[in-house]
């Protein structure tokens, strides 16, 4: 089995912190997600994490006009310079401070960053290869305090900054010789936003107490002079304009807050027209401020958001109040307007909440929140389509692999899920909370069908189904006791005891009816359905057992104990088989607050989560690390280890601690940091890893909490403080030849082709291996001639066929060629495949996941097809026809009536899903 996994998507996370932007064609939005950005595409459904990732969370986004380039800038100040077509990193730099917001000019020749009290414009990269992308032209003074927002004019001639101190600052990108600087004040609080009118310098300035006050500038656009040269200055300026303008020196702007009368004279000069104050009051009384805001030119659409969720539509100048709704109870963190005007993005830190409305027929276009607190389990649906995590906020949601969202949440619990898990349908989850009930969701009508609970209240640590779904186990956590309900009849059937701790994890045989139950006892004991539930072994161990998971076949099992070590047993002779010392792949960090160092501290850290391949042959491990190890099982080695992240705002991720933080008082990370404040951090209490709940700020501790391999074989998923994260194989550049010899070429394939040799062709393009050679070969045999060639493979072969086929589905218009193919190949070795199913199981589950993915899309298209019919044929009946003042006719006719124009769709057959087949 290959380990080339690559980072693929972050689900479980929709927004951190950071600003909200729309690409060009106003179609996809991007959110900063944690260190990362994802683009969700709101027109094809699909949401996709570019693989890249900044050092600390990121704090700004900057998109180019033309939406090709994206300046991501993170919280320490370290800028990438993106290319958001070959979502790859083109450029490295660092602006040597704090940056608050980042912004492109109209013409995309420049770009402004505000950091601290200062604007720096640097000239765009463009699009051939530089030395340095980034080249500073001007650094522009004037704010006593720190800057907040940009904002250019249409035509790129100037831009307008925000600042802390309560001003504003009006700036020229050129050497104007009518403006150069200009302060506006008149506000009582912070600035949160300023706007430039469409094609004109009047200007609107929005401060943090709600106040919105219009300025009016005497000088239109047009007006504005250049400033001409003269004497040596202007020899040198000939001279720089003859040279490259990369050779330009920087220029610094000075700016007065009251000029001196004669630098006013001949100048631009900006009134107040008016001033409107909103002032907003939350639920308990308090002030409600202004956090974010958002302006679209072209319909003068004002958006504003408050502290307490609510946001504000009005029409400028005239300041009439469009709408007035609260999306929730969490501060608005920031907001972005489409190019069209229609939909209105909102993102809310608190709760990691994205939404995207469209104000004019006031629906939602998106409605994606992730899990409050951090997730705590995961399963994967045994086709690989779904993924189901449970959290410690007590819901439950189901995200969807291909497009990245979820679509549905259950929020029947009361407290912290602790485990999840599919029926081998893949129609039901049942999931285990802190609440004292285990409950079973149907995915079908998306309801809590059944209620699972013990005759004493107690909390459940662990969830397992059996193979039939028909039995369900949980494990207690304060009772020591394994509880065995019925699925059917929701009654209690047994309690397991003799554990002497907490239960700390549940797994069923796949292949038999055998439980195997993990404590804190330092025992797994095995449990025989078939024998009443007797234990039939109990396996001692060196120490407290955190997870026990089954091989595939059933054949083995995994324990991963408190030493760090995860031992192999074999389940039939209770005999240990193998044991992997995991304690220095670990490599646990240093949080900032511990006294002792990473290797001392590394002696208490353990893999806290395991599972096996899809295969059998490797199994994954991960724990309070950021690292997940993939071990080999018979040789009992390391194949790989994969860094979930590399971002330094969460805790634990160095060894060593930052020598910076160090003085000679102690250390910094003991201070409180503006705990008061909007943005402060807390010193969390002792104990807490999960960071301090009374406070919505806290640096959460890196982890592993829960790993799954899919089905298919081809990705496995991680619960981790990031959010849930996806690798997935990357086969596009990877050359892996099979039986590869010298007389194997991509000539000699083409021959047979020729030659019309097609098993033979077929053969040696699968010893190349090689993706489009495959699929030429294939494609070349005639439909009526694929069961002759199906039935001479040989049974190597076979397996490889299919899982080339199964990746076909997903990228191929050509289906019901594969179809036929897959139907022939399954036809002619169902018997072989069928002796050897273990290994064959994650193709053929793969093959199923990309079948039942396209059978529901023509499902949907035949019933929105059905209906679009059924609609025509009842308006083009009624066309000509005046409507009686009576119906005419009974129930019985127009239901006959219904029946007469299915039959035109010929004979067309409903599932028992109810999906036309």
């Amino acid at each position: 089995m290959k380990f080339s996994y690559r980072f693929s998507n972050l689900l479980g996370t929709v927004y951190r912190c950071g600003n909200l932007n729309f690409t060009c064609d106003g179609n996809s939005v991007i959110s900063p997600v944690g260190n990362r950005v994802t683009v969700f595409d709101l027109k094809n459904n699909r949401s996709n994490t570019l693989p890249l990732a900044t050092r600390y969370n990121v704090r700004c986004v900057g998109l180019s006009p033309d939406g090709r380039l994206a300046i991501i800038v993170d919280e320490g100040g370290d800028a990438l310079l993106v290319s958001l077509v070959c979502r790859s990193v083109l450029h490295h730099f660092h602006f040597k401070g704090s940056v608050h917001s980042v912004s492109f000019s109209p013409d995309g020749r420049k770009f402004v960053v505000t950091k601290g009290n200062i604007a720096q414009m640097y000239h765009a990269p463009g699009r051939k290869r530089e030395f340095n992308a980034f080249v500073l032209d001007k650094t522009y003074f004037g704010p006593y305090d720190e800057t907040t927002c940009i904002d250019w004019t249409d035509d790129s001639r100037c831009f307008a900054v925000g600042s802390k101190d309560m001003s504003t600052w009006v700036f020229g990108a050129e050497r104007w010789d009518n403006l150069i600087y200009y302060a506006l004040g008149g506000h009582k609080d912070a600035i949160v936003a300023c706007f430039f009118e469409s094609s004109s310098l009047d200007l609107y300035t929005l401060s943090q107490d709600g106040a919105l006050c219009v300025w009016q500038c005497d000088t239109p656009p047009e007006g504005l002079r250049l400033k001409a040269p003269t004497g040596w200055k202007a020899e040198l300026l000939q001279e720089a304009e003859e040279d490259d303008e990369e050779g330009e020196e920087e220029t610094t702007v000075r700016g007065k807050a009251v000029p001196p009368t004669e630098e006013q004279q001949g100048k631009v000069k900006y009134s107040r027209l008016a001033k409107w104050v909103s002032y907003f009051f939350n639920k308990e009384g308090d002030f409600n401020n202004l956090t974010a805001a958002a302006y679209h030119k072209k319909t003068h659409l004002l958006v504003t958001g408050f502290a307490s969720g609510i946001f504000h539509l009005h029409e400028l100048p005239e300041f009439n109040l469009i709408h007035s709704l609260s999306v929730s109870d969490q501060r608005i963190a920031s907001i972005a307007v489409n190019g069209s005007g229609d939909w209105i993005a909102f993102g809310c830190s608190g709760l990691g909440q994205l939404l995207v409305w469209e104000w004019q027929s006031e629906s939602y276009v998106l409605k994606q929140q992730g899990h409050f607190n951090s997730m705590v389990s995961l399963a994967y649906s045994p086709d690989g389509q779904y993924i189901v995590t449970g959290g410690d906020d007590g819901k439950v949601k189901v995200w969807n692999t291909l497009s990245g969202f979820c679509f549905i949440t259950f929020t029947e619990h009361s407290s912290g899920v602790t485990g999840v898990t599919f029926t081998a349908t893949g129609y039901v989850i049942v999931t285990s909370s802190m609440d004292g009930t285990v409950r079973a969701f149907d995915l079908h009508r998306y309801r809590n069908f059944r209620t699972f609970t013990s005759p004493r209240p107690t909390q459940f640590s662990c969830v397992a189904v059996d193979c039939s779904g028909e039995v369900v186990s949980a494990g207690a956590q304060d009772s020591f006791e394994v509880f065995i309900w019925s699925m059917q009849t929701g009654r209690l059937l047994d309690v397991l005891s003799g554990h002497e701790g907490p239960v700390s994890s549940l797994c069923f045989n796949p292949v038999k009816s055998v439980l195997a139950s993990a404590s804190w006892d330092r025992t797994v004991r095995l449990w025989d359905m078939a024998d009443s539930w007797r234990t039939t072994e109990t396996l001692g161990l060196t120490s407290d057992a955190l997870a026990v998971t089954f091989r595939p076949d059933g054949a083995e099992l995994a324990v991963a104990t408190l030493n760090s070590q995860i031992t192999f047993w074999d389940p039939e002779n209770a005999v240990q088989t193998g044991s992997i010392e995991g304690r220095h792949d670990l490599k646990t960090g240093r949080k900032e607050l511990d006294k002792v160092t990473a290797k001392h501290s590394a002696k208490g850290k353990a893999f806290t989560t395991l599972c096996y391949s899809a295969d059998g042959q490797s199994v994954l491990a991960g724990g309070m690390s950021k690292f997940v190890c993939i071990y080999h099982v018979k040789e009992q080695i390391l194949r790989k280890k994969f860094e979930i992240s590399c971002n330094l705002s969460l805790d634990a991720m160095e060894e060593f601690l930052n020598r910076r933080k160090m003085t000679e008082f102690g250390n910094l990370a003991l201070i409180d940091q503006d705990a008061g404040v909007e943005d402060g951090v807390v010193i969390p209490l002792p104990g807490v890893k999960k960071g301090d709940m009374s406070s919505r700020h806290f640096k959460p501790e890196i982890r592993v909490t829960s790993l799954r391999f899919s089905p298919t074989g081809r990705c496995w998923a991680a619960t981790t403080t990031e959010g849930l994260l996806v690798y997935s194989l990357d086969a596009q550049m990877l050359f892996d030849p099979f039986e590869l010899d010298t007389g194997v070429t991509p000539a000699r394939i083409r021959a047979a082709l020729r030659q019309q040799d097609y098993t033979r062709a077929i053969l040696m393009a699968f010893r190349l291996n090689e993706r489009k050679l495959l699929q030429e070969a294939l494609e070349s045999v005639p439909w009526g001639e694929v069961e002759v060639v199906s039935s001479s493979l040989p049974e190597l072969y076979v397996e490889k066929v299919l899982e080339f086929l199964a990746s076909s589905f997903e990228v191929s218009c050509h289906l019901e060629f594969y179809l036929i193919w897959t139907q022939k190949l399954l036809l002619a070795h169902g018997q072989e495949l069928k002796s050897r199913a273990g290994k064959v199981l994650p193709a053929v589950q793969f093959l199923q996941k990309s079948i039942q993915r396209h059978l529901d899309d023509v499902s949907r298209l035949c019933d929105w097809n059905r209906y679009n019919i059924q609609y025509a044929l009842a308006v083009s009946k009624q066309r000509g026809l005046k409507r009686p003042s009576e119906p005419l006719g009974s129930d019985e006719e127009a239901d006959a009536s219904d029946d007469d124009t299915l039959h035109l769709l010929g004979s067309g057959q409903v599932d028992g899903a109810g999906q036309l087949v």
